[in-house]
Protein backbone atom coordinates (compact mmCIF):
# COMPACT_ATOMS: atom_id res chain seq x y z
CA UNK A 1 0.00 0.00 0.00
CA UNK A 2 1.11 3.38 -1.31
CA UNK A 3 2.22 5.93 1.62
CA UNK A 4 1.54 9.81 0.73
CA UNK A 5 3.90 11.17 3.71
CA UNK A 6 6.63 8.91 1.11
CA UNK A 7 5.03 10.25 -1.98
CA UNK A 8 5.56 13.56 -0.94
CA UNK A 9 8.97 13.31 -0.39
CA UNK A 10 9.33 11.90 -3.71
CA UNK A 11 7.62 14.88 -5.52
CA UNK A 12 9.97 16.93 -3.40
CA UNK A 13 13.10 14.93 -5.01
CA UNK A 14 11.76 15.95 -7.82
CA UNK A 15 12.90 19.45 -7.23
CA UNK A 16 16.69 18.50 -5.97
CA UNK A 17 19.55 20.65 -7.50
CA UNK A 18 22.27 18.16 -5.99
CA UNK A 19 21.64 14.47 -5.23
CA UNK A 20 21.14 13.07 -2.25
CA UNK A 21 24.22 12.05 -0.21
CA UNK A 22 24.94 7.96 -0.69
CA UNK A 23 27.29 6.42 1.01
CA UNK A 24 26.29 5.97 4.71
CA UNK A 25 29.17 8.47 6.11
CA UNK A 26 27.96 10.79 3.99
CA UNK A 27 24.84 10.62 5.35
CA UNK A 28 25.52 9.96 8.71
CA UNK A 29 27.76 13.19 8.44
CA UNK A 30 25.17 15.53 6.96
CA UNK A 31 22.73 14.20 9.87
CA UNK A 32 24.71 15.09 12.14
CA UNK A 33 25.60 17.76 11.25
CA UNK A 34 21.40 18.80 10.74
CA UNK A 35 20.89 16.99 14.32
CA UNK A 36 24.19 18.58 16.31
CA UNK A 37 25.46 15.72 16.83
CA UNK A 38 25.62 11.61 17.26
CA UNK A 39 23.12 11.02 19.93
CA UNK A 40 20.37 13.06 18.23
CA UNK A 41 21.02 11.00 15.14
CA UNK A 42 21.02 7.35 17.56
CA UNK A 43 17.72 8.20 18.74
CA UNK A 44 16.19 8.94 15.37
CA UNK A 45 17.71 5.75 13.68
CA UNK A 46 17.40 3.29 16.89
CA UNK A 47 21.25 2.77 16.85
CA UNK A 48 23.52 2.86 19.59
CA UNK A 49 25.76 6.59 19.92
CA UNK A 50 29.05 4.97 19.36
CA UNK A 51 27.42 3.31 15.89
CA UNK A 52 27.00 6.36 14.79
CA UNK A 53 30.46 7.46 15.52
CA UNK A 54 31.74 4.79 13.53
CA UNK A 55 29.68 5.44 10.59
CA UNK A 56 31.22 9.04 10.42
CA UNK A 57 34.81 8.10 10.91
CA UNK A 58 34.64 5.76 8.30
CA UNK A 59 35.04 2.37 10.53
CA UNK A 60 31.68 1.12 9.43
CA UNK A 61 30.61 1.20 5.50
CA UNK A 62 27.38 -0.61 4.86
CA UNK A 63 24.49 -1.15 7.04
CA UNK A 64 21.97 -3.41 7.33
CA UNK A 65 18.90 -2.54 4.42
CA UNK A 66 16.56 -1.65 7.19
CA UNK A 67 19.33 0.58 9.18
CA UNK A 68 20.38 1.88 5.33
CA UNK A 69 16.66 2.33 4.29
CA UNK A 70 15.72 4.46 7.46
CA UNK A 71 19.30 6.37 6.84
CA UNK A 72 18.32 7.33 3.41
CA UNK A 73 14.33 8.20 4.19
CA UNK A 74 15.74 10.88 7.18
CA UNK A 75 18.26 12.27 4.35
CA UNK A 76 16.09 12.80 1.78
CA UNK A 77 13.35 14.06 4.21
CA UNK A 78 15.77 16.99 5.73
CA UNK A 79 17.37 17.44 1.95
CA UNK A 80 17.70 20.97 0.45
CA UNK A 81 15.19 22.36 2.54
CA UNK A 82 14.49 25.88 0.83
CA UNK A 83 14.25 24.07 -2.55
CA UNK A 84 11.59 22.01 -1.62
CA UNK A 85 9.98 25.11 0.19
CA UNK A 86 10.12 26.88 -3.32
CA UNK A 87 8.89 24.00 -5.34
CA UNK A 88 5.83 23.41 -2.47
CA UNK A 89 5.21 27.25 -2.39
CA UNK A 90 4.69 27.42 -5.87
CA UNK A 91 2.16 23.89 -6.00
CA UNK A 92 0.08 25.90 -3.27
CA UNK A 93 0.03 29.19 -4.74
CA UNK A 94 -0.01 28.52 -8.30
CA UNK A 95 0.47 24.85 -9.69
CA UNK A 96 -1.29 22.55 -7.99
CA UNK A 97 -0.63 18.97 -7.20
CA UNK A 98 -0.89 16.19 -9.88
CA UNK A 99 -1.98 13.01 -8.08
CA UNK A 100 -1.87 9.76 -10.37
CA UNK A 101 -3.08 6.64 -8.59
CA UNK A 102 -4.84 3.30 -8.75
CA UNK A 103 -7.18 2.74 -5.95
CA UNK A 104 -10.50 1.61 -5.04
CA UNK A 105 -13.31 4.86 -5.07
CA UNK A 106 -16.90 4.56 -5.83
CA UNK A 107 -19.76 5.99 -4.69
CA UNK A 108 -22.67 4.64 -2.07
CA UNK A 109 -24.82 1.93 -3.85
CA UNK A 110 -26.29 -1.58 -3.89
CA UNK A 111 -23.59 -4.16 -4.19
CA UNK A 112 -23.41 -5.38 -7.84
CA UNK A 113 -24.03 -2.22 -9.31
CA UNK A 114 -21.90 -0.76 -11.64
CA UNK A 115 -21.41 2.38 -8.61
CA UNK A 116 -19.76 -0.29 -6.68
CA UNK A 117 -16.45 1.06 -5.28
CA UNK A 118 -13.97 -0.67 -7.72
CA UNK A 119 -10.45 -0.21 -8.71
CA UNK A 120 -9.94 3.05 -10.94
CA UNK A 121 -7.09 4.37 -12.27
CA UNK A 122 -6.95 8.19 -11.86
CA UNK A 123 -4.92 11.11 -13.30
CA UNK A 124 -6.11 14.08 -11.73
CA UNK A 125 -4.65 18.03 -11.27
CA UNK A 126 -5.74 19.04 -7.46
CA UNK A 127 -5.62 22.78 -7.60
CA UNK A 128 -3.31 25.03 -5.07
CA UNK A 129 -5.61 25.36 -2.26
CA UNK A 130 -5.89 21.51 -2.01
CA UNK A 131 -2.24 21.60 -2.85
CA UNK A 132 -1.80 24.23 0.78
CA UNK A 133 -4.00 22.04 2.74
CA UNK A 134 -2.24 18.53 2.16
CA UNK A 135 0.89 20.60 2.82
CA UNK A 136 0.30 22.33 6.08
CA UNK A 137 -1.53 18.95 7.51
CA UNK A 138 1.80 17.45 6.82
CA UNK A 139 4.04 19.38 8.30
CA UNK A 140 1.73 19.69 11.68
CA UNK A 141 2.47 16.11 11.30
CA UNK A 142 -0.73 14.78 10.85
CA UNK A 143 -1.49 11.09 10.86
CA UNK A 144 -1.77 9.13 7.05
CA UNK A 145 -5.40 8.76 7.27
CA UNK A 146 -5.62 13.22 7.17
CA UNK A 147 -3.92 13.10 4.86
CA UNK A 148 -5.74 11.01 2.67
CA UNK A 149 -8.90 12.89 3.68
CA UNK A 150 -7.53 15.74 2.18
CA UNK A 151 -6.44 13.64 -1.09
CA UNK A 152 -10.08 12.13 -1.25
CA UNK A 153 -11.91 15.42 -0.72
CA UNK A 154 -10.10 17.26 -3.65
CA UNK A 155 -10.51 14.17 -5.76
CA UNK A 156 -14.38 13.95 -4.89
CA UNK A 157 -14.52 18.12 -5.28
CA UNK A 158 -12.78 17.72 -8.95
CA UNK A 159 -12.95 14.10 -10.56
CA UNK A 160 -15.95 12.87 -8.97
CA UNK A 161 -18.36 15.71 -9.23
CA UNK A 162 -20.00 14.52 -12.84
CA UNK A 163 -21.75 18.56 -12.67
CA UNK A 164 -23.27 18.30 -9.12
CA UNK A 165 -25.92 15.41 -10.35
CA UNK A 166 -24.17 12.11 -8.30
CA UNK A 167 -22.05 13.48 -5.20
CA UNK A 168 -25.09 13.22 -3.07
CA UNK A 169 -23.79 9.32 -2.73
CA UNK A 170 -20.22 10.25 -3.02
CA UNK A 171 -17.79 8.14 -1.80
CA UNK A 172 -14.49 8.75 -2.05
CA UNK A 173 -12.17 7.43 0.05
CA UNK A 174 -8.55 5.67 -0.04
CA UNK A 175 -9.44 1.59 0.54
CA UNK A 176 -7.04 -0.02 -1.36
CA UNK A 177 -3.91 2.62 -2.75
CA UNK A 178 -1.94 0.36 -4.81
CA UNK A 179 0.05 3.04 -6.60
CA UNK A 180 0.21 6.76 -5.60
CA UNK A 181 2.63 9.28 -7.62
CA UNK A 182 2.32 13.19 -6.75
CA UNK A 183 3.75 15.47 -9.35
CA UNK A 184 4.09 19.44 -8.43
Amino acid sequence: MADIGDSLDEADAEHFTRPVPRSAQAQMRFLVRQLKGTKPVADLLGISQRTVERYVKGQLKKPRQALADRLYREVRHRWQPRVRARARQRAATTDGVFLSTRARFGFTAAVGTTDDPRTRYLNQLLPPEYAARLFAAQEAGAPEAQLRAVLAEGLGEMYFRDAGRRAQGLLVEFTDIEQLELHY
